[in-house]
């Protein structure tokens, strides 16, 4: 426990908010499967096709790396601002492009996974002085940093090791924090003990279903990945159905609404990692802004940004479909028009709704 003690210490002055232990070989990974399966049955994957794969590793992370015995799980604030609580004040910004808000600054991942190698090897420096506690510090130390990079079961590990709970929304809550931050994992050689799970604080609140545009969370505790505005708008390649355009409204790169009306959110914390202070005008760019982004302005733009995973074109996309559901405005028609027969069928087709929808206001 003292061992544990100081390495959440540790943690928490490399810029993580918390940390939970989890043995690789927890009871946890079965069930996980078997509820994934079901998932997947739905078809509520979209186009994830990574889902499919590397069950075996999901399922035995003692298989990801040869040698672990326990993940830490760390979690991350990256609010730079309070919200207004319960309010989805995004919406009374019809001309702005709204970029969630873990996105707006450094790509989490590489600050994650940077920060947790030199958590390891703290950790690593101190095996000397707990060569006398059996817990394994006598070999050779093992250790590998995960953040959404590998086929982990990243939230159910860290609902396990105590960080939180898991939302009605599918994402994990802390009764301190809220639920503005990022996940990561490291795994090491150390045989620690595990942490308890805490109690799930939702009651019979509903607000994150309720306020959801295109009904994603199908049921508590179940989404629809492939109707979630996060996947449409980052995830998704190609056309994006009619059915969620205008849902879509004007948000770029993610959607926040299930957790700015969450009740729990009255305590996120705003983060001491500088990375995640916004870039470019990310926090306050308006679409227009946003559509005269040449390509060699996307990429100038979004470098070690997690915007890249759209990809210049259905970035664009995301934009047209924003500018469809603003105001009407000759302006926005007139940009509108000036990328028509420019980059591909599919952004026509986006542009064209969007014009629709403009002349029809």
């Amino acid at each position: 426990m003292d061992v544990k003690q100081w390495i959440t210490t540790q943690a928490q002055a490399l810029g993580f908010a918390d940390c939970g232990f989890l043995s690789v070989h927890h009871p946890l990974f079965a069930q996980q499967m078997q509820q994934l399966q079901l998932w997947l049955d739905k078809g509520y994957e979209g186009q994830l096709q990574f889902m499919h794969n590397n069950h075996h590793l999901r399922a035995n992370p003692a298989e990801l790396v040869e040698g672990a015995k326990t993940i830490i799980s760390v979690r991350m604030d990256y609010l730079t601002q309070a919200p207004t609580p319960r309010a989805v004040t995004d919406n009374d910004l019809p001309n702005q492009g709204i970029i969630a808000r873990y996105a707006r600054g450094r790509d989490y991942h590489k600050t994650m996974r940077g920060r947790l190698k030199q958590l390891a090897l703290k950790i690593e420096s101190m095996l000397p002085e707990w060569q006398h506690l059996n817990i394994g510090s006598e070999q050779d130390f093992v250790f590998r940093p995960f953040s959404d990079s590998a086929p982990i079961f990243e939230r159910p590990i860290a609902d396990a090791a105590g960080l939180g709970w898991t939302g009605k929304h599918t994402l994990l809550i802390n009764k301190q924090a809220g639920s503005f931050f990022v996940l990561g994992e490291l795994f090491i050689s150390l045989e620690l003990p595990d942490d308890a799970p805490v109690t799930e604080h939702c009651g019979s609140c509903s607000a994150c279903i309720d306020i959801c545009p295109t009904q994603a969370i199908i049921a508590p505790y179940e989404l629809n990945a492939s109707a979630c505005i996060s996947y449409l708008t980052i995830e998704h390649d190609g056309t994006i159905d009619l059915k969620y355009r205008r849902a879509i409204g004007n948000r770029v790169f993610g959607c926040d609404d299930c957790q700015l009306i969450c009740p729990w959110n009255r305590y996120a914390n705003i983060t001491p990692v500088e990375d995640f202070a916004p870039r470019n005008n990310l926090d306050k760019s308006s679409l227009l802004d946003l559509w005269q982004w040449q390509e060699a302005d996307f990429m100038k733009n979004t470098q070690g940004s997690p915007l890249r995973r759209t990809g210049y074109v259905n970035f664009l996309r995301n934009i047209a479909i924003g500018l469809g559901n603003a105001p009407a405005s000759q302006e926005v028609i007139e940009q509108l028009q000036s990328k028509l027969g420019v980059h591909s069928e599919m952004l026509d087709e986006h542009i064209n709704w969007a014009l629709s929808e403009q002349a029809e206001k």
